[in-house]
């Protein structure tokens, strides 16, 4: 990544719109929920650009919207599985091409994580009738998951 950006926060969130991960990478703890508010509120967003790309749309959605000090970008996987990434406002350039390669690589570790045919994707969760394996991330058995993102997000 380069060294001009600074990554506050990433957000994995299922196609029924349930959050998958979301892993904030700054000091201040007391300001994760703040993180958890920017992911559901850019799902808006989200959905209205890919109804108005249609089937020929992009992955990468571009910036969505600023929000104080933070820049929140977005990304839809083919699968629908929405990444939403979450930048410190600077005063310099924002590349692109340096967001995309930040989205195709978490990309590729939710992809790396949910191709492991070792990994049990069965919930014991019956109360709530959703066996997705999306709802288990927080599991011990993601932890190699969430040291890829955490090593992206260096």
């Amino acid at each position: 990544m380069p060294p001009s950006l600074k990554l506050n926060a990433v957000a994995f969130i299922s196609p029924q719109n349930h959050p998958i991960l979301i892993r904030t990478f700054t000091r201040q703890d007391e300001h994760a929920i703040k993180y958890h508010y920017l992911a559901h509120t850019s799902l808006d967003i989200i959905e209205e650009r890919v109804a108005a790309a249609g089937k020929a749309g992009d992955c990468y959605l571009g910036l969505l919207y600023t929000m104080e000090d933070v820049a929140v970008y977005g990304y839809i996987t083919p699968l629908k599985v929405k990444i939403v990434l979450a930048l410190a406002l600077t005063d310099s350039v924002v590349k692109d091409l340096d967001i995309v390669a930040i989205f195709k690589a978490m990309h590729m570790a939710y992809f790396n994580a949910i191709s492991n045919p070792f990994l049990m994707l069965e919930s014991t969760t019956e109360s709530t009738g959703d066996t997705s394996p999306h709802l288990l991330v927080g599991s011990d058995k993601w932890k190699s998951f969430r040291r890829r993102v955490d090593e992206v997000a260096r």
